[in-house]
Parts: C-alpha cells; sequence; structure tokens
C-alpha cells in the first residue's frame, strides 16, 4: 500500500491548494512561532502547514484499543478506537486493503491492535490516524496476555499465602462492590441476610465491564479501604464473556487490591472464571452466592453450635459436680469425720500416757535426787564436829589465850593455865594441873564428872 495515500477526499489535493494564499509574502513572515507578534503574526494556514509537517514526522506505533464505531465509505473504513481502561478515543481510517488483510472481519466492539501514523487535515485541522495495519485481538492473545500478567505477579509476590489477611469471623459492615442494581448485588445481600438477619452493607454501584470498570472500581476500593468500620470488602460481579471480566485482571486494579488494608473476597464471574482478581484476593468465592456464604456464619448453625456448647459445659458441669460430691461423701465417710471425737479420744489417751510417764519421770528423779542429797547430807554429818563431839569426843581450849585456841599438845597447857572444854552439850571450866604420863597407846576411860582432863582423846584433837 502506498504509504502517502490520504483515505479522506479533502485530502492532498484540498491541502495544496490550501497552501498558495500568502506565498508571495512568506518572506516577511517569522521564521519560528516565537518570533511572532500582533504586529506580524502567522496566517493560519502557515500555523496548520507546520503543524502537519511536525505531526507527520512521528513514527509509525502500535496501538491496541475497542472499535467504538465503524462505518465504511467505499473502500475506505472510517472507525473510533477507544482505550481499554480509560475514556480516550481517537479517529482513525483504514484502506480497503488493510481491512482485507484481517483473518476475522473486525465489527464494531471487537479488539484490536493497530499499526498507525498521526496525520493532520489542514482543511478542517482534525487529527486522525491513519491505519497502515490491523490485526484482531483473539481470545488466545487475551488469555496469553492474561497467564503473562499473572505469571509475572506472582513472580513478585502477590498470591503468596502469607500476605492473604484472615477474614473476621463476623463483619460488622460488608464492604460491596457491584455493578448497578446487578443479580449478583442482590445474591450477596439476601443470601447474608438469610444466613445472619443482622448483616449492614455498604455498597458502592459501579461499572463492572468496559472502559470505566477498572476506573470506578479502584475509587470504591479506596473509599472502603479508607473506612474503618468497614471489616471486609466484596468485588462481585456474574458472569460473562473472557472480554466482559477484561477489567478484573488489570494490572492497577490488582496491585490496589494487594496493598488494601482491608480484607477483600473476590467474587467475580462462575466457577470456571479465573480472573487474576481471585489470585491476589484474600479468599476466592466461585460465585456472588458462595461469598455471602463464606463472609458471614449461618445464625442457625451458630445457634446449634451455642446450644451444644452449653449442653457440653451443663455436661460437664454435672459431671464436675457429681465427682466432687462423691470425693466429698468419701472423705466425710472416713473415720477422722464420721467420728471426729475419736481422734480427740486418741490424742487425750496419747496425752494422759505422757503426762504419767512424765511424772514418772519427774518423780523418780526427784526420789533419786533426794537420796542423793540424803546420802550427802549423812557423809557431811558424819564428818562434822558435832558428830565428833557427839561420840564423846572433846575440845579443850585455853580460856584467855587467843580466840579460840585449842590445846593440841601438853605443853600448849602448863599448869595452872585455865581451861574451857566443849562438849557435845555445852561447855565446862576447868584447869590444867600438869603433864600426865603418856597414854597413848593405853585405851580411853570415861571422863572424869568433874574437872581434871577430861579430854581423853590423843593431844586433846578432835576427829574431823
Amino acid at each position: 500500500m502506498n504509504s502517502t495515500a490520504r483515505p479522506d477526499p479533502a485530502g492532498p489535493a484540498g491541502d495544496e491548494a490550501q497552501d498558495a494564499p500568502g506565498e508571495g509574502s512568506a518572506s516577511t513572515l517569522p521564521a519560528r512561532a516565537s518570533d511572532t507578534s500582533p504586529e506580524n503574526p502567522w496566517p493560519l494556514h502557515v500555523l496548520s502547514r507546520k503543524l502537519k509537517e511536525h505531526i507527520e514526522r512521528s513514527p509509525h506505533v502500535w496501538i491496541e484499543g475497542q472499535v467504538i464505531e465503524m462505518t465504511r465509505r467505499g473502500q475506505t473504513a472510517y472507525m473510533t478506537l477507544r482505550d481499554v481502561d480509560a475514556e480516550i478515543s481517537l479517529p482513525a481510517s483504514a484502506w480497503g486493503t488493510v481491512m482485507a488483510r484481517l483473518r476475522e472481519p473486525v465489527q464494531r466492539g471487537s479488539r484490536v491492535v493497530a499499526l498507525v501514523k498521526p496525520e493532520m487535515w489542514l482543511k478542517t485541522g482534525r487529527l486522525s490516524m491513519a491505519v497502515r495495519d490491523m490485526r484482531p485481538v483473539g481470545l488466545g492473545d487475551l488469555l496469553a496476555r492474561i497467564e503473562n500478567l499473572r505469571q509475572a505477579l506472582g513472580a513478585e509476590g502477590l498470591f503468596a499465602e502469607e500476605r492473604k489477611k484472615r477474614l473476621p469471623l463476623l463483619p460488622h459492615r460488608i464492604g460491596l462492590i457491584t455493578g448497578r442494581d446487578s443479580d449478583a448485588k442482590k445474591d450477596v445481600m439476601r443470601n447474608a441476610a438469610l444466613r445472619w438477619p443482622a448483616v449492614a452493607f455498604e455498597v458502592r454501584e459501579v461499572a463492572v465491564q468496559g472502559t470505566n470498570a477498572v476506573a470506578e472500581v479502584l475509587g470504591a476500593l479506596k473509599e472502603l479501604d479508607a473506612r474503618p468500620e468497614v471489616d471486609v470488602i466484596v468485588i462481585a460481579r456474574g458472569g460473562g464473556s473472557l472480554e466482559d471480566l477484561l477489567a478484573f485482571s488489570n494490572e492497577a486494579l490488582v496491585r490496589a487490591v494487594a496493598d488494601a488494608m482491608t480484607p477483600v473476597v473476590s467474587a467475580i464471574g462462575h466457577e470456571a472464571d479465573r480472573p487474576i482478581l481471585d489470585d491476589v484476593a484474600d479468599l476466592r468465592a466461585s460465585t456472588p452466592t458462595d461469598a455471602a456464604k463464606r463472609i458471614v456464619p449461618d445464625v442457625a448453625e451458630e445457634l446449634l453450635r451455642v446450644r451444644q456448647c452449653r449442653d457440653r459445659i451443663d455436661r460437664q458441669v454435672r459431671l464436675f459436680v457429681e465427682r466432687e460430691s462423691d470425693r466429698l461423701a468419701s472423705i466425710r465417710s472416713r473415720p477422722v469425720l464420721a467420728a471426729p471425737e475419736t481422734m480427740v479420744d486418741t490424742r487425750h489417751e496419747e496425752l494422759e500416757r505422757l503426762r504419767v510417764r512424765s511424772r514418772s519421770a519427774v518423780g523418780g528423779a526427784v526420789a533419786r535426787a533426794s537420796d542423793a542429797v540424803a546420802h550427802l547430807r549423812a557423809q557431811v554429818r558424819a564428818l562434822s564436829p558435832q558428830q565428833t563431839l557427839d561420840r564423846g569426843y572433846s575440845v579443850v581450849q585455853i580460856l584467855d589465850g587467843p580466840a579460840a585456841a585449842v590445846v593440841r599438845a601438853p605443853e600448849d597447857a602448863p599448869s595452872g593455865t585455865a581451861l574451857r572444854v566443849r562438849l557435845a552439850r555445852g561447855t565446862i571450866a576447868a584447869r590444867s594441873e600438869g603433864q600426865l604420863a603418856d597414854i597413848t597407846h593405853t585405851a580411853p576411860q570415861a571422863a572424869a564428872p568433874h574437872g581434871g582432863t577430861a579430854d581423853h582423846s590423843p593431844a586433846g584433837r578432835t576427829d574431823r
């Protein structure tokens, strides 16, 4: 195909005709746009021509979009391409030879990739994309792209189990992102209310397919994630074709779900549908109905569990009371509790025996000590001077001499010495009459009743 061909009838010929006016005065025009002034402006056709030259210097580029409008006039197809994720569209035109090379016919709503080159028409100032080549994006291409993105995100760890957050046992408020007045919304709310009548929802109705789906779902997700009273967020949509569910495999949406602080439940399509959102969500529900069953407990089942727990607790308490009652009865049947006075009587008897033994031991010790004292007293008395006097001895003392001077030898008491004789009972006065013969070895005789040498003990000493 001729790369300089223009499908617009008002193209090259018309443009060249518009370049004629003012060419003779071109030498007086400023060379650059920055040199223009109110006194020396550019004519409009000069600006248009320079814009056209600048735009047509841009290279060919492959783009992807969705055909939202298409009309055919002769051998030329005029269409409008819109971005698959944003509300941006551009007009495009293609020769019949480009359309004839397509493997499958392109219709309104088809997703395509096209090799385009920007062009500007001088007459209207309209920017258009001249299509040099076009290829429909088939189901296999979409699946391949989704799979490549899935593998790339998985390699980053966005699908790891340790990143997934646990859902609350009983959420106080559930954030629901779903289509406007959709069956998915009704299924989630109806089934959740049947399971737990007190459940509360914070609903955000958004576009769930088309070019606005990603932006609206992202906005609703960020809004609900910022609300502290929302405990879990459910993104729900009914089934559909792969193209209808493409928004839920968008990388920006997948990363936003991975970064959300609130647990997210994915309930997209049916069991066979598998957008990337299912892999990154904290919980994947096969259907919206399944999501309702998994985010709230069944009140009937919970009441049954409560009754079972109460019955189990009641049974355990009864068993415990019976077991402790048996133990208490067993303890009370023991002799020490059945007849507690027995223990007192036994201790009383033991105490009595110990008291008798103590008294006996103390009495015996006292008796032995008394005998010892008596024996010692007898010994002391036997050795005392009084006992010696009682046996008939006497003590002779010089009456006028030193106090208590005892006569121990005859020369101690010369003749005429006044003496005092101490007897067992009382004393007598006497006077020495001289020394008698030595009678140490003669048998003692009874003391004289009056005076004389009354002391018949040797040398007048006493037993000690």
